[in-house]
């Protein structure tokens, strides 16, 4: 089977040769894969500090779209044939930049008719933590003010969908490219945070007083982001950089986990437009190399994917150009 990841811990993205999946399990099902997503985390897991089950020679990938073609004997939910998306954690046999992947069932859900292969690949991480961090972490409640520090990017942009989906007022940070983009998505007011001064300027949107609630999600900018908020606000960084706690400031450090009752819900917002994702960039599996180092520089317009089944290009973004 072709697939796309490291001979060794830390190794080179290559193009491999990998043994056929495991037929599934009674709570497993085998998935054909159309697409699947790539992102910095992925490289967490190609030097091997982040275990996600299999171990090398293995493909990389934590996102899945894909057709099912084998289901086991216990799965009612799910049957052959049905077109999925997910973040099946821990793996099985290999990652999700494969052929074909064995996931449990229980861990992958329903793609929303209409919505492209590449974008139901690159939705499962940046969804997920979106909905954790604003849900579990920060516990946004509607009226409240948010701050959203890097609001331009995947993860950020869908932060800031779900908090005024919720009635929040979302104050954000993006730069001068995405101002237009982020302020689409639900920002009230939208501060470039290439002035060094941001965090003043957002509490002068709010009288002085600081936001209730804040998102980081810019490497290095946790410690900017809490000077926003107010006495005994909450903030949540999704970059693993959380500052000391201050003035009585709860700081959460999330990291996402599969969770496919939220995933589902996620879903439906997106297949009825609630919820918007483009992505930036998609190459074919034997372009995987690139594709990572795109995902890492982070500068794409949008989420880089991998096109696994051979032959197919999307009809709205050709390999290796940008959306």
């Amino acid at each position: 089977m072709r697939a796309a990841g490291v001979r060794e811990s830390a190794g080179q993205v290559e193009l491999l040769d990998l043994p056929d999946p495991h037929s599934p399990g009674p709570d497993e099902v085998l998935i054909e894969v159309e697409a699947a997503g790539v992102g910095n985390w992925d490289d967490i897991v190609r030097t091997g500090v982040w275990n996600v089950g299999p171990t090398p020679p293995m493909a990389l990938g934590v996102e899945v779209a894909g057709t099912v073609i084998a289901v086991g004997s216990q799965v009612t939910g799910l049957r052959q044939g049905d077109e999925v998306l997910g973040h099946p954690l821990p793996l099985h046999d290999q990652g999700c930049w494969a052929e074909r992947v064995v996931v449990d069932a229980g861990l992958v859900v329903r793609k929303p008719l209409g919505v492209s292969w590449e974008v139901a690949a690159a939705f499962p991480v940046p969804a997920l933590t979106a909905k954790q961090v604003l849900a579990e972490s920060l516990k946004l409640a509607e009226g409240e003010t948010l701050l959203v520090h890097g609001a331009g990017g995947t993860t950020g942009g869908l932060i800031v969908q779900l908090a005024a989906l919720c009635g929040a007022r979302v104050i954000a940070t993006a730069g001068p490219s995405s101002v237009a983009r982020v302020a689409k998505a639900g920002a009230a007011e939208v501060v470039d945070y290439h002035d060094s001064g941001w965090p003043d300027r957002v509490r002068e949107l709010t009288g002085g007083a600081g936001v209730d609630a804040a998102v980081n999600a810019v490497r290095g900018g946790s410690a900017d982001t809490i000077l926003a908020l107010q006495e005994g606000g909450r903030m949540a960084t999704i970059t693993g950089d959380p500052p000391a706690a201050d003035r009585g400031i709860s700081v959460a450090d999330v990291y996402v986990r599969p969770d496919a009752t939220q995933l589902a819900e996620l879903c439906a917002l997106l297949g009825d437009g609630r919820l918007t994702l483009s992505v930036g960039s998609a190459l074919p599996l034997a372009e995987a190399a690139t594709a990572l180092e795109r995902a890492i520089a982070g500068a794409n317009g949008g989420p880089v994917v991998l096109q696994v089944k051979p032959g197919r290009l999307s009809e709205f973004v050709k390999p290796g150009l940008e959306g």
